[in-house]
This record gives C-alpha cells, sequence and structure tokens, in this order.
C-alpha cells in the first residue's frame, strides 16, 4: 500500500527528477492506499464520486492550491528550451514576459483552494502532479519523431499518430499553422513547461532556424498574430486532453504495478 510522498516519488522516477516542481504538490496527505482515482482536472464533484467508489486517494493533473498560485514560476522552461536551440537568453527571456505575467495576474482570479478544502471536509487525500507526466509526454513524443526521421510534416504528423492517445482522441493532430507538406527541418517540442508559448515563443523559434514547432494548444488569438506576421514555420497541435493523458496513463500503469486498482477519470484509455 502507498501513500502520498510515495505516489509523488513514482511520478519523479518517470522521468528521473529529485526535485519536485512549482505546479505539482500534496495538499492532502494520506496513506495505506489501495484504490485511487486518477484524473485531469478535480472538483468537489469528483470527490464525492471518488469517495463513493471507495477510492482512498485522488491524483489529479493541473495546478491547483499552492500549486495553482505558483504555476507561472514553471514558465521559465521555456527559457531552457529556447537555449538548448540557440536563441539567446535575453531573446528568451523577453519572449515570455507578458505571458508570465499574465498567469500570475490571473492568480487574484483563481477560487484556488475550493477542491482541496472539499478534499479535507471528505478526508480525501489530493495530491496534483503536473510537470512530471507532461515531460514525460514529451519525451514519448520526441522519441517517436527521433524514431521515425519523418520528411514532411505530413508524416510527422502520421509517426505520432502511432501513439494510442493521440490515435483515440476525438481532436486529430493538425497544422495550425504552415503546411503538412512542408518539409519537417529542425523541429522542437514545446511541451513540460507549463503551458504552451503562444505567439512570441512561436515567432523566436520560427526566427532562430526551428522549421517545425510543436504545441498541445494555442489561443486563437496568438495563431491569428503568426498569420499575419507571415513569417515562415510550421506549427503542429497535438491536442490537450490527449498530451496529457499519455503522462497520466503512464503513472497509473506505474501505480497498477504496485497493486493499486486506478479508477481513470477524463483520461482517454489505452
Amino acid at each position: 500500500m502507498l501513500d502520498t510522498n510515495e505516489i509523488l516519488k513514482i511520478a519523479l522516477d518517470m522521468v528521473n527528477w529529485n526535485s519536485v516542481p512549482a505546479d505539482t504538490a500534496i495538499h492532502v496527505r494520506g496513506k495505506n492506499f489501495k484504490k485511487i482515482m486518477l484524473m485531469i482536472d478535480v472538483s468537489t464533484a469528483d470527490l464525492m464520486l471518488a469517495k463513493n467508489l471507495g477510492c482512498d486517494a485522488v491524483i489529479t493533473h493541473h495546478p491547483i492550491g499552492i500549486a495553482a498560485i505558483n504555476f507561472y514560476k514553471v514558465i521559465d522552461r521555456h527559457i531552457d528550451y529556447m537555449k538548448e536551440n540557440g536563441i539567446s537568453e535575453n531573446t528568451a527571456r523577453t519572449s515570455i514576459l507578458d505571458l508570465k505575467r499574465r498567469i500570475e495576474i490571473r492568480n487574484h482570479t483563481q477560487i484556488y483552494s475550493s477542491a482541496i478544502d472539499s478534499a479535507k471536509i471528505l478526508n480525501m487525500p489530493l495530491v496534483n502532479i503536473h510537470q512530471p507526466c507532461d515531460e514525460y509526454a514529451k519525451r514519448v513524443i520526441s522519441k517517436k519523431i527521433q524514431n521515425k526521421n519523418p520528411n514532411l510534416v505530413s508524416e510527422l504528423i502520421t509517426s505520432l499518430e502511432e501513439i494510442p492517445e493521440f490515435r483515440k482522441a476525438e481532436t486529430k493532430i493538425q497544422v495550425a499553422y504552415g503546411q503538412p507538406d512542408s518539409y519537417v527541418g529542425k523541429w522542437v517540442a514545446v511541451i513540460a513547461a507549463g503551458t504552451n508559448g503562444g505567439f512570441h515563443v512561436a515567432k523566436n523559434y520560427f526566427e532562430n532556424g526551428i522549421s517545425t514547432v510543436l504545441y498541445f494548444h494555442i489561443d486563437y488569438n496568438d495563431l491569428i498574430k503568426l498569420r499575419e506576421s507571415a513569417i515562415q514555420g510550421n506549427l503542429v497541435i497535438l491536442g490537450h486532453l490527449a498530451g496529457d493523458s499519455i503522462g497520466m496513463n503512464a503513472l497509473g500503469d506505474k501505480l497498477e504495478a504496485e497493486g493499486m486498482e486506478v479508477v481513470r477519470k477524463d483520461i482517454i484509455r489505452v
């Protein structure tokens, strides 16, 4: 039987990390788990459902509570990605300033303690695990592309559709900007940096020799800005639920291997 600390360690071990990122946290501690509910987002209704199903704990993906308040801090990971791809640190930092500030200011609109207070009332242990699961998905996606070495963007999409979560998703992988018959060229999977980098990050990649950028999703206003810029490049969007499901399914499989019964909700089952 596992406890909340051990579950978090399993998630970190999936990507060989030793420290807990700012967007991940144990919110209500517990131990001796036999049955766990796994989901992407959590609400009071979800916690009550878990209680009714006899679950001993709930593991959710997206940040809540202090992890939601600290979420803006993980946006700096975009800087690391851009530097790895030859973009100067100054350019990288400038490109995420508005995004990071917007997310930080949004904290003041959030009722960030709602689900956690409900979990405490229900005596339901609660953990949210975000960046480790997204990092796992990033590695799966990157490995698939590296192994297939596609020439055209359409071939890249066909390769990624071999990943079960993408194959089963109702939202199909699509080229949001650029053309499917374009050459892939140098590519980057911009995943596990909190959220997508929007217009400015994509633009900087395109201006610095990256031909194809992969996001889980993009805001339509940012997409319009890309189209108005007419900069050359390909932006492929993979799908939020499908992308998140890759890491959460992997975590669920690890927990089942530890003898846990896992109930998966809001996750694409494979």
